[in-house]
């Protein structure tokens, strides 16, 4: 991430918070968050403020596009330039798939699609008017899907049928945006043993799903996430790529 400046959607906890650090290692240059916790959000930048980076923090609740465009301006106000985007909102409940409730559906459709969509368009509108850099990109769109896009759920089909629609929408997005030189990207992780899965007893579930007989470490999955929206990207685009320690495949 050497010199680049990142907005991470949903960067207040978890892996978004990871993200934020780990890109601060990666030699990140600034770095904003947008989360419904402002709290969290200005926790979650410590580690660049401590180097002294310039960073920002805007709250919004994303199934909103207006609310979602308000934040992204304010960061883009604030940082100036915005390089890449990391999409990692999202709600994961879990409910028998014959007893999802219309409130489930709206609300996993109105985070993890909706939320993700209206901030694609507002970073897609700031990156056009974007200078290219010398590796001819105009910015990077990294979003969070899952390996449950691929495989059977019952446990949550309501989350994993929002995934494989963010799939769909980062290829359509990339489809429209490649002649912008803006490079949208996925990352579909299997189950990471977070703070959450270990709280929740998930654990065991994990390591039974993995050939590896684990689940993923978050920065293991972080590492790949900056890959894609980093300096060392210049040519893919509208791929997803599956990060499952071989689960998608067992």
């Amino acid at each position: 991430m050497k010199d680049l400046s990142l907005v991470i959607v949903g960067g207040g906890s978890g892996l978004g918070a990871l993200l934020a650090r780990m890109a601060v290692e990666a030699g990140a240059a600034k770095i904003g968050i947008i989360d419904i916790n402002r709290e969290a959000a200005e926790a979650a930048l410590e580690p660049a403020r401590a180097k002294g980076l310039p960073t920002a923090v805007a709250t919004a609740d994303i199934q909103v596009g207006a609310e979602s465009h308000a934040a992204f301006e304010a960061i883009a106000s604030k940082l100036g330039r915005v390089d890449t985007l990391i999409n990692c909102a999202a709600i994961y409940p879990r409910r028998p798939l014959l007893e999802i409730t219309d409130a489930e559906w709206d609300a996993s459709n109105g985070i993890n699609i909706k939320g993700t969509y209206h901030m694609m368009v507002a970073a897609v509108a700031h990156m056009q008017d974007q200078e290219p850099g010398q590796d001819r990109v105009r910015g990077r769109i990294v979003n969070l899907t899952s390996v449950d896009a691929f495989k059977a759920h019952p446990q949550n089909a309501h989350y994993a049928a929002t995934k494989a629609a963010v799939v769909s929408l980062t290829r359509s997005f990339a489809h429209h945006v490649a002649k912008d030189g803006i490079l949208v990207n996925s990352v579909a992780p299997a189950g990471m043993a977070t703070e959450r899965a270990k709280a929740l007893g998930f654990l065991e579930e994990l390591a039974k799903a993995s050939p590896l007989g684990r689940g993923a470490l978050p920065a293991e999955i972080a590492e790949w996430v900056l890959m894609t929206g980093g300096p060392k990207n210049t040519y893919m685009t509208g791929e997803n790529v599956i990060v499952s320690g071989g689960y998608i495949y067992a």
